[in-house]
């Protein structure tokens, strides 16, 4: 009732999660996949590569940023969210900026299901503006615009899996 579809159950158990988190904090590695159960989990030292250095916008819980994702395995090859890598250039308007997913999680255009989309194609944006949620281990992230211009393109569904460096939204820059 109102409810995002991540919210009904829980996928993995929090403490194994936070021994996982522990364990790769403590070691020389930098990230882990595993999958087990149907469920996919990536723990990663380095945060998302943000343009312009913005660290603010992660969730992190000691002095070095953790980022846990979990998906569920299946769903990664139902949808168009397994594009090549080739669509970082478009070819009909080469001055538009892409924005990407600095994360794996759930991409959702409005704060709750009820609510109006943060941004919709058209619309003007100005750098810091908030373009969407991304969800990740229940945590909800905003992610922000890094240019002011016009939303000229929203590349994906409300409540859809996406990838990291997936496109988001394109955004055409005024100068």
């Amino acid at each position: 009732m109102g409810e995002h579809p991540n919210e009904r159950h829980q996928i993995v158990d929090l403490d194994f999660l936070r021994g996982l988190i522990a364990a790769i904090d403590d070691s020389g590695i930098d990230s882990l996949e595993i999958s087990r159960g149907g469920t996919r989990i990536r723990v990663a030292k380095t945060p998302p590569q943000a343009p312009g250095g913005n660290a603010g916008a992660g969730a992190g819980q000691s002095g070095a940023p953790m980022y846990a994702h979990v998906t569920p395995a299946p769903a990664a090859s139902t949808a168009a969210a397994t594009e090549p890598a080739s669509a970082a250039a478009p070819t009909a308007a080469s001055n538009l900026v892409d924005v990407t997913s600095p994360m794996v999680g759930t991409f959702y255009r409005a704060p709750a299901p009820e609510a109006p989309p943060y941004v919709e194609v058209g619309s003007k944006v100005v750098k810091g503006q908030t373009l969407c949620i991304l969800e990740a281990m229940k945590l909800m992230n905003e992610l922000e615009a890094e240019v002011e211009g016009v939303v000229r393109e929203i590349c994906i569904e409300s409540a859809e899996p996406v990838e990291y460096g997936q496109v988001l939204f394109r955004i055409e820059p005024e100068e």
